[in-house]
């Protein structure tokens, strides 16, 4: 009887003998496999401790896909099971409590200039504000100082009105940082990146597919992808053309203008011109140095704010005007106190040459006196000739030859003229005072009239819409004079009832208006495009420039200001959405102001 190996017994009690080795040895193996069996089956089962740390650690299937989509900002510790007994604690009265009423600062000693002693203005913590997390950047202490706007000479630009002296901590930062925005305006990469909507996380296909889902969940993923889609929609109207968008109103008295950055390139001498790009915010300038430039108005572009785009230099013409070619703006046209004009194509850069008129080379001295009509087909130019009064020569801009004449019998000779909005006529203005509507299919004067008390015309200006058709469109009519007298005139007031196709209009009708503001001969007379703001201003007398609003034609009194740096006025224009204002003077600067309504 062999003896009883120890791995032949069993749970079960059963006992097994092997008559050989070999027996023995099968015996050992199928008792070792029936001991692995049997372990694994006496693996202890968890417990529920183990089973919750499991599932706050590696988590389980059900609350996964219960949690996977729930908005990341909600608060979850409602449903947090581990929160333990934290919630049974009582919340501190401290919470909602501001900083400044735990603390006393001592503020006695501080005092702004003039004696003003600082007042603690008491704070009111909306429940909005108090919800939000403040940024790092802001300080409680802010809203209990106080500012004087007055006292400083560099923070009176803040104000809003010239009573205002004191403001808080708060409202003085918050002035600030319009003011540097006014100046330095966002730049166009970082108006994208705010206004890109933020992405929506993907859903994986196991969650799209799942059933689980509620319906909220459905809708909130339908907004979420139409809101980009409604807010293109709101803001489809900024696609049109600059002809379908309304009319911005200014109101008169104030206007709302910020100055922008200067043009860097400053001219050797005295500014002669300035013109806006038809299409393109581009501006040309000229001056008496024989150098023309564009600039691109870009005033965030870095790292050359309003980059030069290009340049011109014609050797001996000292260039006294400079005009774009309408519709288009492909050409420019300019001149000096030269017996020629030059045209310059900047779409092939070539500059073209003019040296005479058929037929009336004698009476043309000089063509710096000209200007382009707005169809950009016909130049009208004054003659040098004084003979019976003073002569405008008409030419075909194609092939710049001679088509027409308008001659206006006024003492002295002719002082300025202007075409028609609708290039179908054009206003000569006479040094005696003589105003005459000349007319391009009829080749004559339908019309002249007297500018009242006028002492001598120096320029004149149209603008306006909406005036009538007979007369170009035109509703006004601007006339400068040596006395620095500006009248201006409704063009609609200048009619007379008639009852043939005769036009009859007033010999010596009465203005709307008298601006009375310069006292040195008037230079500059110019309207903007949409015929709201008239610019007059004087070369003979520094910081000689206003503004006036139309229709009420009263003289807004908040700009130019004494710290306004204008200098002596050579040139003026307005942008072509009336939302831009260049001014050069004789130092060969220029600066630009932004328009606001």
């Amino acid at each position: 009887m062999l003896p009883r190996h120890p791995t032949d017994e069993m749970e079960d009690g059963d006992d097994y003998s092997s008559s050989s080795s070999i027996h023995s040895h099968s015996d050992i193996a199928s008792d070792d496999g029936s001991a692995q069996q049997t372990r694994r089956a006496q693996v202890i089962d968890k417990d529920s401790d183990e089973e919750e740390l499991e599932r706050f650690v590696l988590g389980d299937t059900a609350n996964f896909r219960e949690n996977l989509f729930l908005d990341e900002h909600e608060d979850h510790d409602v449903d947090n099971p581990f929160r333990g007994d934290e919630e049974d604690e009582p919340e501190s009265d401290l919470e909602d409590v501001d900083d400044g009423d735990l603390f006393t600062f001592d503020v006695g000693g501080a005092a702004t200039s003039g004696g003003k002693d600082l007042m603690v203005i008491p704070t009111v913590k909306s429940q909005d504000a108090a919800g939000k997390e403040e940024a790092a950047w802001e300080d409680s202490d802010d809203e209990r100082l106080t500012i004087s706007l007055a006292d400083a000479t560099q923070l009176r630009k803040l104000r809003i009105s010239e009573a205002e002296d004191i403001i808080s901590g708060t409202e003085y930062t918050i002035r600030l940082r319009q003011q540097y925005l006014r100046l330095n305006p966002l730049p166009a990469w970082a108006r994208e990146s705010e206004e890109r909507p933020a992405k929506r996380r993907r859903r994986s296909s196991a969650a799209a597919d799942d059933s689980d889902i509620s319906e909220d969940e459905a809708d909130e993923e339908y907004e979420a992808s139409a809101l980009p889609l409604d807010k293109f929609l709101r803001d489809a109207n900024s696609l049109k053309e600059p002809k379908g968008q309304k009319l911005r109103l200014l109101r008169p008295e104030v206007i709302d203008i910020q100055r922008s950055r200067d043009i860097p390139d400053t001219h050797k001498e005295e500014v002669t011109s300035l013109a806006f790009h038809p299409e393109h915010l581009v501006l040309l300038s000229s001056s008496t140095s024989s150098i023309m430039h564009l600039h691109h108005i870009a005033p965030t572009a870095h790292p050359t704010p309003n980059p030069l785009l290009t340049s011109a230099q014609v050797k001996q013409v000292p260039v006294r005007r400079a005009e774009f070619l309408y519709p288009a703006g492909d050409k420019i046209f300019f001149a000096g106190r030269r017996r020629y004009i030059h045209s310059w194509d900047l779409a092939t850069g070539t500059i073209q040459k003019t040296s005479k008129i058929q037929g009336h080379r004698l009476e043309q001295r000089t063509w710096e006196r000209f200007k382009l009509s707005p169809c950009g087909q016909y130049l009208g130019l004054i003659a040098s000739t004084r003979k019976g009064g003073g002569v405008i020569n008409i030419l075909n801009v194609t092939t710049m030859q001679w088509i027409a004449a308008a001659r206006l019998d006024s003492r002295g000779g002719i002082a300025d003229f202007s075409w028609w909005s609708n290039s179908h006529g054009l206003t000569i203005l006479g040094k005696g005072g003589h105003v005459g509507e000349w007319s391009m299919a009829a080749r004559r004067f339908l019309a002249i009239w007297n500018d009242e008390g006028s002492n001598g015309g120096t320029v004149m200006a149209l603008g306006g819409r909406n005036g009538p058709v007979v007369l170009g469109e035109d509703r006004w009519i601007a006339i400068g004079s040596n006395s620095g007298v500006t009248n201006i005139y409704d063009r609609q007031a200048l009619i007379l009832p008639s009852s043939d196709d005769e036009l009859e209009v007033q010999e010596r009708p009465e203005p709307t208006r008298r601006l009375m503001q310069l006292t040195t001969p008037v230079t500059v007379l110019t309207f903007s495009p949409d015929g709201q703001l008239l610019a007059f201003g004087s070369k003979h007398k520094k910081d000689a420039l206003r503004l006036a609003h139309l229709p009420t034609c009263t003289v807004y009194r908040n700009w130019p200001t004494e710290q306004t740096p204008l200098g002596r006025i050579s040139s003026v224009a307005f942008g072509m959405k009336s939302d831009l204002l260049a001014v050069g003077n004789d130092g060969g600067k220029i600066r630009l102001w932004e328009i606001r309504a």
